[in-house]
């Protein structure tokens, strides 16, 4: 179900997605009255995330959350939600709706029932749901060598919340499940380099977590990609 959207350039990929993103998010305001979106962190979506932060809409009508978190302090270098608010929740995106992964509790086994409530506040299905692919095909924190992988990836749980150890990267991880994931209008793959090209060009015959996405039929994908 995925096609491919492709750039000479990850500029030109940054600011026409900003544009396509603040185009749907628009749509989702007038036809519901709110809008959201499911972001990740890493760098790719740095230059993306100012350039959306520019576009002029009723941003107070707009919730935006993560698609998973490092259980680290929100100020912590490695926090997903301190990216989003140095990068994303600024300019006019500044008066949007954020809703955090992290709790107070030590670990994200501990802290899922909390966070699960914040996170019901959030209008769904979200507008869009962006990911981004690690080179290990792993989208989200569904990371190969993860125990559970197998549970965050059924597509016949509950959508919401999974805590997981990695294994292969650091910090433990509270995550969206897939189902959680699919609860989505569109899911856009937000990547760069011909590494990653090459990877989501095999994922499905080589099994890595990502394929989970690229396999199912419930929510339309699309994959953005420059060198």
């Amino acid at each position: 179900m995925s096609e491919w959207q492709r750039f000479s350039s990850a500029g030109e990929l940054d600011e026409t997605l900003a544009r396509h993103v603040a185009k749907q998010l628009e749509q989702d305001i007038a036809a519901r009255g709110a809008a959201s979106l499911a972001v990740s962190g890493g760098s790719t979506p740095r230059n993306m995330f100012r350039q959306l932060s520019r576009c002029d809409m009723d941003w107070s009508r707009v919730w935006i959350t993560l698609v998973d978190e490092r259980w680290v302090d929100p100020v912590d270098p490695d926090s997903n939600e301190r990216l989003v608010r140095e990068h994303l929740l600024q300019n006019r995106a500044s008066t949007a709706r954020f809703v955090g992964l992290k709790s107070p509790q030590p670990d994200p086994e501990q802290g899922i029932a909390a966070v699960s409530r914040r996170l019901a506040q959030v209008p769904r299905p979200f507008t869009r749901v962006i990911l981004g692919m690690g080179a290990d095909g792993h989208t989200a924190s569904w990371f190969p060598q993860a125990d559970n992988l197998g549970e965050l990836l059924d597509r016949a749980g509950a959508p919401g919340l999974g805590a997981t150890d990695p294994v292969t990267a650091p910090h433990l991880r509270i995550t969206l499940n897939l189902p959680a994931v699919l609860q989505s209008r569109g899911i856009i793959i937000h990547v760069t380099g011909e590494e990653k090209r090459s990877v989501l060009e095999g994922a499905c015959a080589s099994r890595v977590p990502v394929a989970a996405i690229l396999e199912q039929d419930t929510t339309p994908v699309a994959i953005w990609w420059a060198p």
